[in-house]
């Protein structure tokens, strides 16, 4: 059995992203606790707890939180203490780009601050997943407008050394089936390739048709993995019972 610092070795940037992002291209955004970092919540609910975290972790989560709380810990599959109430489970997948006809979009717009109502707005009639007031700052954000109105988008979430996650691809309703979705993650995409790094996305494994999408446009399956929520204790037991969610 391979020890732990092998196995520390072995690990990939990606499979803990959040980790790799807070203590790297995005460490401006962290908020931490002993080894647990988050984005603000405005930001983004990703947190990061270290690959196998001890009982001294949890309970640094647990006051970073506050007693009650929800937290999301994507990508997590390790033992979550038996006192914590886990309030969400999906099953997701992680794509990476492996040949994507990555291209700028002559109709795609660079989407700022003055932006975010239509962004907030869109993402609540569509829901692509988290999209908070302050997740603009986490990278580049695309757009696409007809007759004025922000219909479609797409940009940039997680950001592990030479990698960048493409999030909040989404398109109103009244336009589908007219491929903004797919122009806006080519345009993204070819945005984080001129940078020299390789895009990335996370999806639910149910949602077949964005999965069809994707491995159409290039992207590979990486690795399974989920989309866990869990709730914090109004009062922090002193066992170190756990609950597998591998």
């Amino acid at each position: 059995m391979p020890d732990s610092a092998s196995a520390s070795a072995s690990r990939h940037v990606l499979d803990n992203p959040a980790l790799a992002s807070l203590t790297g291209p995005h460490a401006r955004f962290a908020e931490r606790r002993g080894r647990v970092l988050r984005y603000p919540v405005d930001v983004s609910p990703w947190l990061a707890l270290p690959d196998e975290p001890d009982a001294r972790d949890w309970a640094d989560l647990a006051a970073l939180a506050g007693p009650g709380a929800e937290v999301a810990l994507p990508g997590f599959r390790g033992e979550v203490p038996s006192d914590w109430e886990i309030t969400l489970r999906i099953e997701g997948v992680q794509f990476v780009d492996d040949g994507l006809a990555a291209a700028p979009d002559p109709e795609a717009v660079r989407l700022g601050s003055a932006d975010v109502p239509e962004m907030l707005d869109l993402v609540a009639r569509t829901q692509p997943g988290p999209f908070e007031p302050r997740t603009i700052e986490l990278g580049t954000y695309l757009g696409i407008r007809r007759d004025g109105a922000l219909v479609a988008m797409a940009g940039e979430r997680l950001h592990p050394p030479g990698w960048t996650e493409i999030s909040a691809v989404c398109t109103d309703p009244a336009v589908r089936g007219q491929g903004l979705a797919t122009r806006l993650i080519l345009a993204v995409a070819h945005g984080i390739r001129a940078r020299g790094e390789i895009p990335f996305l996370h999806t639910g494994a149910a949602n077949t048709n964005a999965i069809r999408l994707y491995e159409s446009l290039g992207f590979r399956l990486r690795r399974r993995t989920a989309f866990l929520a869990a709730r914090v204790p109004q009062r922090l037991g002193e066992g170190r019972e756990t609950v597998s969610v591998g």
